[in-house]
């Protein structure tokens, strides 16, 4: 299983970035997929999840600016982000729970980053 994520880039405070995250491989089914944040010296942190019946939650930081969406025919997961602040700089990383055969648990899985940089 892999998680590709794309979409980050260089965007002005105030503007707007969507970043995607497709899933592939060995999938038997794909339950909880989610949008995280690290900045370098931080720990990871959560910036929002999304559950496989599309209810969301978010990180109060960035309530009623970003949208995480998903498409379960493509396995992929978005994140739409707007009204950018600086502070939103970070390598953003998606991750999925997935169970790649019908007896095997769930186990979950990361992608590679995704490096999103506002500028003041």
């Amino acid at each position: 299983v892999q998680l590709q994520a794309s979409g980050g880039g260089l965007v002005q405070a105030g503007g707007s970035l969507r970043v995607s995250c497709v899933v592939s491989g060995s999938i038997f089914s794909i339950d909880d997929m989610g949008w995280y944040r690290q900045v370098p010296g931080k720990q990871r942190e959560l910036v929002a999840t999304i559950t496989v019946s599309n209810s969301a939650n978010y990180a109060d930081s960035v309530k009623g600016r970003f949208t995480i969406s998903r498409d379960n025919a493509k396995r992929a997961v978005y994140l739409q982000m707007n009204s950018l602040k600086p502070e939103d700089t970070a390598v953003y990383y998606c991750n999925a729970d997935v169970k790649s055969v019908w007896y095997r648990p769930v186990k979950q899985y990361w992608g590679q980053g995704t490096e999103v940089t506002v500028s003041s």
